[in-house]
């Protein structure tokens, strides 16, 4: 499971406005007849219009300054084992974002308790992404994307009459490249922009940084992390607990479905290999041998070729250890392993 939370961007166009996010979220929607087009949902309802997302998330911006960010985005990011495990099910999911925003309010360090009645926002399916050049796949494609480009200038400037060659040669290259590259789909090189196989269901939420009543600030920005300062000679809790909201949605997808997460899944191991990346190995030598096995498949999966998991510590030496480090770091970061 992976979660981002971000905050509304503030450009040299800021206008403060939630239309522009609202819009871009709009994009699966372009072409589709109206009864075809997904709609925004929050704790209560389905079926609600784009207009009244940014016309309640406009409105509730009360006490906040001009260039302050009025609303955050969450994107929640099953894996495709976990989307897989419920069959990619729309209204499962809905059902578990709505338990995510409970974990969300949950999260909140104050001196009252933080539900979810007192959170403002929406939350939209979407059922497709894209490559983009963050993703190791166009990475390692990009050395073949690079010399087909020059290529193709050739054949450019050769067809213009700027340059002579053999064109029949040059195309001849571009497309033995094309099928060398290490990362096909269809039968096609993985290029930005390509759309993806598989499961890839998410959720987008817009969540006001105003409480439902327009009185109160809650940011979850990483700035915002829990602590206690004196107010008017009071004692104040403030912040938002990120860790506690991580683990608590990963596990509620648990609970709800059943799930049987392998320890290279969890939150925790990425905190480990973050923070300590020791006890991330030892934690995984010492997994019993099939979940080890297991593990193995799903770092195979996300790009990490690990013919065998070492078995004990002599054989994990520093430098191959640093190396597994880096490459299961970058699987977690575009959330291949769904984390």
């Amino acid at each position: 499971m992976y979660i981002a939370i971000t905050r509304q961007q503030l450009g040299d166009n800021f206008r403060g406005s939630a239309r522009d996010f609202v819009n871009y979220l709009e994009k699966e929607n372009e072409g589709k007849e109206q009864g075809d087009q997904e709609l925004y949902f929050n704790h209560e309802e389905n079926s609600i219009d784009a207009e009244r997302v940014i016309a309640e998330i406009d409105a509730n911006t009360a006490k906040l300054k001009k260039k302050e960010p009025k609303f955050y985005s969450l994107v929640v990011s099953p894996s495709q084992g976990e989307l897989k495990h419920i069959g990619d099910d729309p209204e499962k999911l809905r059902q578990y974002t709505r338990e995510v925003m409970k974990a969300y309010a949950a999260a909140f360090y104050r001196d009252r308790e933080v539900t979810v009645k007192d959170i403002l926002y929406f939350a939209k399916l979407e059922r497709e992404r894209t490559y983009s050049e963050k993703d190791r796949q166009v990475k390692e494609n990009q050395a073949y994307a690079t010399k087909i480009l020059e290529l193709q200038h050739q054949v450019r400037a050769i067809q213009q009459g700027r340059e002579q060659g053999d064109l029949a040669q040059l195309q001849e290259r571009i497309q033995i490249l094309e099928r060398e590259a290490p990362h096909q789909q269809n039968g096609k090189r993985i290029v930005p922009g390509m759309a993806k196989e598989g499961y890839q269901s998410h959720i987008h939420i817009i969540v006001s940084r105003m409480d439902r009543t327009n009185t109160h600030s809650l940011s979850p920005g990483s700035k915002f992390r829990t602590s206690e300062t004196t107010l008017h000679g009071q004692t104040v809790k403030q912040g938002f607990d990120r860790d506690k909201f991580f683990r608590a949605a990963e596990n509620t997808f648990d609970r709800q479905f059943g799930y049987k997460r392998n320890f290279v899944e969890t939150y925790h191991a990425r905190n480990l290999l973050d923070k300590d990346p020791k006890r991330f190995f030892s934690a995984l030598l010492g997994l019993p041998a099939n979940e080890r096995q297991a593990a193995r498949q799903l770092l195979f999966k996300a790009g990490i070729n690990v013919p065998t998991i070492p078995t004990n510590k002599a054989q994990l030496a520093y430098k191959a250890m640093m190396q597994l480090k880096k490459g299961i770091g970058k699987a977690l970061e575009s959330g291949s392993i769904g984390i």
